[in-house]
């Protein structure tokens, strides 16, 4: 591997002519045929040879302000970025720095395992006119060498002065987060206080932090389906709901646990179709015994990250809890705008009772109910409240009304000048479902929230 840091001394020494491309402050040729990712803060170039178990990625960083000190630059963005996106074994092995233009490239390697498999980190950090700009490499084949060669040597920089006095801020680059959905709501992403932040997606919400991201699946008719035989259906759901976003998969592993609540567990080693990045996923549902159960799809660069961050496979159907609760981030703040128009919620409950000795039957008891909000302008609302409940045969029927105005406090909690002749307050947040939203509303006097859909 040591062949593959060659290649570094040529950065300043070539160019290459070709259609060039900007990014930031860079001018660059992009590799042909390489998988293209862009972010706010960086743009990456991977490819693959699957077969082989091969792979290149080259990001390249926005500019930020340096010092006039280019190996002090270096060093900064070795600790603050390189060791973020890997376990390096060693200090870097730096090569001899290249002045080109006002720009000077400080450049450096050092070897990493993953998976198993020796790979080779290098980076290239260019100094000049109160900037630096950072380009990383992370591969495990010296066989990408002339096309990264060739990206080296085609990159330039404009020349555009930082203020005096500005100090270098190097930050890690992380996964590209997907831009969250626009669906007319106030909040589509919301940014949690453990680190993990949630944005509304078209078929799913993506919930990430650092490298490692999870998909809350929205419900599929067919991907949850039913089948009494659990593998049958989880293989299913994976056809449905993973396979079409990844290229190759390999390692696969169906695992479903029976229990009171069964589990479904499925993973693999898979490359993306957009990234062309090799990542474990792990497709995961508690089937819960009310059949809320939501697929979910763990994404992390290695087997070893995802049980380090949820823990590992286990037999039981129990000690799930830190998979089971990323479902609970599917939610997402109200704002006053988001409530106008009609909202309902249904409930139809029936216990069936049975004479103990004879076996006859002993009648059944029923419960129904429907509530609505209408939430109007000026921040009017309308509220009703309609039961029926007890034995087939004498059932009785309440109802309760109330009218006002509604205020927000924060965009978590819902204040009622009036329902059932006093002023209450509700907790209150949205979850997503495809083309539309939940309204969750809780009375901080009980314990339990009631789902609402919007009448459209």
């Amino acid at each position: 591997m040591k062949k593959t840091a060659a290649f570094l001394l040529l950065f300043c020494s070539m160019h290459v002519f070709g259609q060039q491309q900007r990014f930031d402050i860079s001018t660059f040729t992009p590799p042909r045929g390489w998988a293209k990712q862009t972010t706010e803060s960086s743009i990456q170039f991977s490819k693959e040879d699957a077969a082989k178990g091969t792979y290149c990625m080259i990001t390249l960083l926005k500019a930020v302000p340096g010092t006039a000190n280019a190996k002090e630059n270096f060093d900064a963005a070795w600790e603050n970025v390189v060791k973020e996106m890997v376990t390096v074994k060693d200090a870097p092995e730096m090569q001899p720095p290249a002045t080109e233009e006002g720009w000077e490239a400080q450049s450096g390697y050092a070897t990493f395992i993953r998976e198993e498999v020796n790979g080779v980190a290098m980076l290239v950090t260019s100094s000049g006119f109160g900037q630096m700009v950072n380009i990383i490499i992370l591969t495990n084949t010296d066989a990408y060498e002339k096309d990264i060669t060739a990206f080296l040597s085609s990159v330039s920089f404009a020349k555009k002065e930082i203020a005096a006095g500005s100090k270098p801020v190097v930050k890690p680059a992380t996964p590209a987060a997907n831009a969250a959905k626009k669906d007319g709501f106030a909040f589509n992403t919301t940014n949690f206080d453990d680190g993990w932040t949630s944005t509304v997606q078209e078929d799913w919400v993506e919930v990430t932090k650092g490298n490692i991201k999870v998909l809350i699946h929205y419900p599929n008719k067919e991907a949850d389906k039913y089948n009494s035989v659990l593998l049958d259906g989880l293989k299913n759901a994976w056809n449905i709901l993973v396979a079409p976003r990844y290229s190759s998969a390999s390692n696969f592993e169906f695992k479903p646990v029976s229990g009171w609540q069964p589990i479904e567990f499925g993973e693999a080693d898979c490359v993306e179709n957009k990234t062309g990045k090799r990542v474990h996923v792990v497709l995961f549902k508690m089937n819960y015994s009310n059949g809320s159960g939501k697929y979910m799809e763990f994404i992390t660069p290695d087997k070893a990250t995802c049980e380090k961050e949820f823990g590992a496979y286990r037999q039981e159907s129990y000690g799930w809890e830190n998979w089971e609760r990323m479902v609970n981030y599917n939610k997402f703040a109200v704002a006053a705008s988001d409530l106008k128009g009609k909202w309902t919620s249904n409930f139809t409950g029936l216990t069936q009772y049975v004479n103990a000795y004879t076996g006859a039957s002993a009648g059944a008891d029923t419960h129904s109910s429907n509530e609505e909000f209408i939430f109007k302008a000026g921040n009017t609302y309308t509220w009703n409240l309609g039961v029926a409940s007890g034995m087939v045969g004498n059932i009785k029927f309440q109802n309760a009304k109330g009218a006002g105005t509604f205020s927000m406090t924060g965009n978590w909690l819902v204040n009622f000048s009036n329902i059932e002749g006093k002023a209450k307050k509700y907790n209150a947040y949205f979850s997503c479902i495809k083309g539309a939203r939940i309204l969750w509303l809780q009375d901080v006097s009980y314990g339990g929230y009631t789902g609402f859909g919007r009448d459209q």
